[in-house]
């Protein structure tokens, strides 16, 4: 596939910090790691990482501001361009030796997703996308899965564990969902499990209590891909409302069908 010179900017910024979380990763055992909050890691890689996404968009695109999951909102000269950028999605699986993990880069143009990398350096997988252009996985076009019936479906979820989320929700949100697919899968890394879907390796998503930077660049893949996103009541408020749903358009309609079954307190 031929790339954009955008695109180009943003896979060079998260090639490079890649290469430097595959050293690190080699090295986990070594790494200092501090506590952000109950169950919250963040370590020298994550840091080092954001560092080298900053430097080289900055230097890249001078005057586009930032949101990242780190450094917070940093505020550029051009209030039309906005980086959202999460350096290490999947921090926990990265501190215990876990595959699983991956940088995650979107660009929004006025208010709208452009394009999107995430790469994960473990596997070496590289997925891509612009607005338009399709996405890809190494050069190779994406297409979401094209199954019909949840009962034929994995789909994948994340788990709010000690300090996170409305635990109780979210185990109705797993009972309504599990008695009627295939599998339930849980990589404890929102980015991937976007990519995922978009590959068609998950059929379908979802999550609540999420960040801009874990979903940014994801739901552009699988908008791309030919597929649905939404927050969990259908809607397009998935930054605010911190929930996403994805899958392709019968899937995604299922998903919100059996999570707008009652919850917890409710």
């Amino acid at each position: 596939m031929a790339r954009s010179a955008l695109l180009n900017v943003m896979v060079q910024a998260a090639s490079k910090a890649g290469r430097s979380l595959a050293r690190d990763f080699g090295e986990v055992q070594n790494l200092q790691v501090s506590l952000k909050g109950p169950g919250d890691y963040v370590s020298q890689a994550d840091r080092k990482a954001e560092e080298i996404i900053y430097n080289e968009l900055s230097r890249a695109r001078q005057g586009y501001s930032f949101l990242m999951e780190e450094r917070g909102v940093v505020e550029g000269d051009d209030p039309q361009h906005r980086w959202i950028v999460d350096p290490l999605d999947g921090t926990t699986n990265f501190l215990h030796g876990i595959p699983l993990f991956a940088i995650s880069i979107a660009l929004e143009r006025q208010g709208q997703l452009v394009a999107g990398v995430i790469y994960n350096p473990a596997m070496d997988e590289l997925y891509t996308a612009e607005r338009g252009g399709g996405a890809f996985l190494n050069d190779r076009r994406l297409r979401v899965a094209a199954r019909g019936r949840l009962v034929d479906c994995v789909i994948g979820t994340g788990i709010p564990h000690l300090g996170r989320g409305h635990h109780g929700n979210a185990l109705i949100e797993l009972r309504n969902v599990m008695g009627e697919v295939s599998g339930i899968r849980r990589m404890g890394a929102a980015a991937l499990d976007l990519a995922y879907v978009a590959a068609g390796r998950l059929d379908g998503f979802w999550e609540a209590g999420l960040s801009p930077w874990d979903t940014a660049a994801g739901m552009l893949l699988i908008r791309e891909a030919g597929g649905f996103v939404s927050d969990d009541e259908g809607g397009q408020a998935m930054f605010d409302k911190g929930t996403i749903v994805a899958g392709n358009e019968a899937i995604h309609r299922a998903l919100l069908k059996q999570l707008r079954k009652p919850l917890a307190g409710k």
